[in-house]
């Protein structure tokens, strides 16, 4: 299992939300590229960025900065927010970017994530934020009818695509992951990697993970509990299986 070190960014900073609102942010640094490069040196062996502008207004804006972290630490990330348009996935597989992430589109446009993984492969990643459940959408701001696990399904259809999978009622609380609904998503999708997100902030939540004994389980993200110095990721690779 892999753990992700999450940087989200908002108006240029290295910023977490709480629960996904767009005001209630904490800066933890003012420079991303320096926040990366302290993970790296910590250990990171991926990153997990995310454009938090970019998914509210639905277009890409942090672009030069996930350039700049890409060249500055030579780590792949895995990269989402607003990415609405060919052209933008585009544009960050360009870059250098390991992982483009589709959330709303995922959802709203079927035949555009069919030909995009047709074309880009494992270079498309699939994020599922959901609530209760069922899938949330533009930013957490809309919950839609569909449920996580039925998105899922349809695509682990298109072949074994990368799906981060976000709890957005533990995101950010530090309680732990939803283990049920993390369990019931990789056995929707047994051949697609599921990454969790959400909750995880201990290392003991980390062999909870493990302890689902998902062979699809493939990674962890993990932002808060990091830049609160809750845990370490020195501690978190420890628990790993």
């Amino acid at each position: 299992m892999i753990i992700l070190p999450a940087i989200d960014l908002q108006n240029g900073q290295c910023v977490r939300l709480r629960q996904g609102v767009a005001h209630d942010a904490t800066v933890y640094n003012a420079d991303p590229v320096v926040q990366a490069m302290e993970w790296k040196n910590q250990g990171a062996a991926q990153l997990h960025l995310v454009d938090l502008d970019g998914a509210f207004q639905g277009k890409p804006v942090h672009t030069q900065v996930f350039a700049a972290i890409i060249r500055e630490t030579g780590l792949p990330v895995e990269v989402g927010g607003g990415l609405r348009t060919d052209a933008d996935v585009e544009t960050l597989l360009r870059l250098g970017v390991e992982r483009a992430i589709l959330g709303t589109r995922a959802l709203a446009e079927p035949a555009a994530l069919e030909r995009l993984v047709k074309q880009y492969g494992s270079r498309i990643a699939i994020g599922i934020d959901a609530r209760d459940g069922f899938v949330q959408i533009k930013g957490w701001v809309e919950t839609s009818s569909t449920r996580a696990t039925e998105l899922a399904q349809r695509v682990a259809q298109l072949g074994p695509v990368t799906l981060i999978y976000t709890d957005t009622a533990t995101d950010g609380m530090l309680a732990g992951p939803n283990l049920k609904a993390l369990d019931e998503l990789c056995a929707a999708a047994p051949g697609c990697p599921v990454i969790a997100s959400g909750g995880i902030s201990a290392p003991a939540h980390v062999r909870a993970l493990c302890a689902l004994d998902r062979k699809n389980l493939f990674g962890a993200i993990v932002g808060k509990a990091l830049y609160d110095g809750k845990t370490t990721l020195a501690e978190l690779h420890a628990a790993r299986c």
